[in-house]
């Protein structure tokens, strides 16, 4: 297959055919299958030596049972925390030319490294260190000193015949090695040294560099591949990996482990479509927390991220959500210390300050897990935009709309948001706003209810709970609207109270109903037809009580004396 008027080492041809992250899948070197030429001798211009080392004593090699996800996990750990991006080269001063068929060992040639992933060498006389990252004129020199090893303690050797055009038109890595101009970059024979549990990757990897496909499908060996197309920069084949991880079935397992991968590889555009799928799937799953609280609780900080920025959580409230990430917290980082970095630096941004209650907003300033002025900030925040006009709420909501931490987006709790207004003399009473959608207010038909957040007057608990249901002649459905006391034993409550809702065309509060009652604990009392019209007419589209699609509400408590 030819490509005319192409020049495959021409370094504008080889940067615009692969680099890119954003290059359409049917760009020039995308659709070129090269396959016929892989270890070819006829379309080689050098030999690359695989030197196979051994594992590191934590880590076993694909032969070791790697079967699952969890397996892989578990055998890869140590090198995912070890994992380091830099790769050495090291050349040699004096050309030595080497036979084409390579033996499986060179005599007396030693080497050590074995703490490094991967070692590129080419085959020359006394040796001096380039960093991979560095190749190029301003490359530094290191000590070799350490290169002092027994060669007994390679494994294997692999011969590989490779086209120099190919591997760096897919890999900057390569590219670099060999067109830095320094003498490096003319050798003929190359020397990578890996570990033994790398080598299969390695091998996919240089395959799918000529022929754009994997023959690998399992979900193990395609992290095993996507690793290795990290570590030499293929960003292609990255991308490949990611599409096929997430075509998949994806279990709590795996998504975690797509989440734990090495900063490097998580830091990848190529990736992100990946770890994007591994959020929404956990999201999704622990959609309803109260269900999964235990296993939420023994997530890792990766996974509580991903379930707790979620905007669809199914809370009970914000405060459950503040409750619930100081329980994790707690449970994970005993030492108050740590507890406080974590907080500061990702937990805090999964609570949503804005939406939580006055109660608990005070709490936060008095708790011994939060720095100080941490906790005053988070505060002020959330008070200042209570105190925002609706317009505005929804404005700084909007600005948050592609963010990753959105404290301003409401969640759908299970309990609607209220807003309260408290006084103390000459008598306690608060007044209680409440705002349901059109759309909420739909679904309540034909039995729904909804209920408010929990607030309180003399140190009471009350909520407002909205219902659909039928009038006392049960002949039509309409909308209703009760006050509720929380259990709280037997103790006797005198309210006053009064309900009223804005309405068109003036939009002002009119009040609908008033009337007192003495609570006990769990007892409800309100009106079953509040704005005394069926439903058909309260939910028509001129209705006069929704305002640009909102029912605004309004209850007035007031302690009898």
């Amino acid at each position: 297959m030819r490509v005319p008027n192409a020049n495959l080492f021409d370094q504008r041809t080889i940067m615009d055919s692969d680099f890119s992250p954003g290059k359409a899948s049917g760009s020039c070197s995308a659709d070129l299958d090269f396959g016929f030429a892989f270890n070819d001798s006829n379309f080689s211009d050098r030999v690359l030596r695989i030197e196979i080392m051994p594992d590191l004593p934590e880590n076993k090699s694909d032969g070791d049972g790697c079967s699952s996800i969890a397996d892989w996990a578990r055998n890869r750990k140590r090198r995912r925390e070890d994992f380091k991006k830099e790769t050495d080269v090291v050349v040699r001063c004096e050309e030595q030319i080497l036979n084409c068929n390579m033996p499986d060992t060179v005599d007396g040639v030693t080497y050590e490294n074995q703490d490094e992933e991967a070692v590129a060498m080419v085959e020359e006389s006394p040796s001096i260190g380039l960093n991979s990252n560095k190749i190029g004129n301003d490359a530094t020199l290191r000590d070799d000193s350490s290169w002092n090893m027994d060669c007994s303690t390679v494994l294997r050797v692999k011969t590989i015949h490779i086209s120099s055009p190919i591997l760096a038109a897919k890999s900057p890595f390569f590219y670099k090695l060999f067109s830095n101009g320094m003498r490096e970059s003319e050798q003929r024979h190359i020397t990578l040294r890996i570990h033994a549990s790398e080598e299969t990757a390695l091998l996919d990897l240089l395959n799918f560099m000529y022929n754009n496909t994997l023959s690998t499908t399992t979900p193990t060996a395609l992290l095993d591949v996507l690793m290795a197309a990290d570590k030499f920069e293929v960003a292609s084949c990255m991308r490949y990996c990611s599409r096929l991880l997430r075509n998949l079935p994806m279990t709590c397992e795996s998504a975690l482990l797509y989440l734990d991968l090495p900063s490097s590889v998580l830091m990848a555009d190529a990736v992100q479509p990946l770890t994007d799928a591994a959020k929404q799937f956990l999201a999704v799953r622990y959609k309803d927390v109260t269900k999964f609280q235990e296993e939420v609780l023994n997530l890792p900080l990766a996974g509580m991220e991903a379930v707790f920025s979620s905007d669809d959580l199914q809370v009970a409230s914000e405060d459950a959500v503040y409750d619930f990430v100081l329980k994790w917290a707690r449970t994970h980082y005993p030492k108050i210390e740590e507890r406080r970095e974590v907080l500061a630096t990702r937990l805090g941004r999964l609570i949503r300050f804005p939406y939580m209650t006055s109660r608990k907003l005070k709490k936060v300033l008095t708790c011994s897990d939060f720095d100080t002025e941490l906790a005053s900030k988070v505060v002020l925040e959330a008070l200042f935009f209570k105190a925002e006009t609706p317009y505005r709420q929804r404005a700084l909501a909007s600005e948050e709309a592609n963010a990753t931490h959105r404290r301003f987006v409401e969640r759908a709790y299970k309990y609607r948001p209220v807003k309260i207004v408290e006084f103390e003399l000459p008598r306690q009473q608060c007044v209680v706003y409440l705002d349901l959608k059109r759309e909420e207010c739909v679904h309540l038909f034909p039995a729904g209810r909804v209920y408010s957040q929990a607030f309180h007057l003399g140190g009471q608990g009350f909520f407002l709970s909205a219902h659909c249901n039928m009038d006392q002649q049960s002949s039509f459905h309409c909308f209703g609207l009760f006050l509720g006391m929380q259990e709280k034993g037997s103790v006797k409550f005198a309210v006053d109270y009064e309900f009223a809702a804005r309405s068109r065309p003036t939009e002002d509060y009119v009040s609908k109903y008033k009337g007192n009652y003495t609570f006990t604990g769990g007892k409800a009392v309100g009106y079953r037809n509040l704005f005394g019209i069926p439903w058909t007419a309260f939910m028509a589209d001129d209705s006069i009580y929704f305002i640009n699609g909102i029912l605004h509400l309004r209850a007035e408590l007031t302690i009898r004396q």
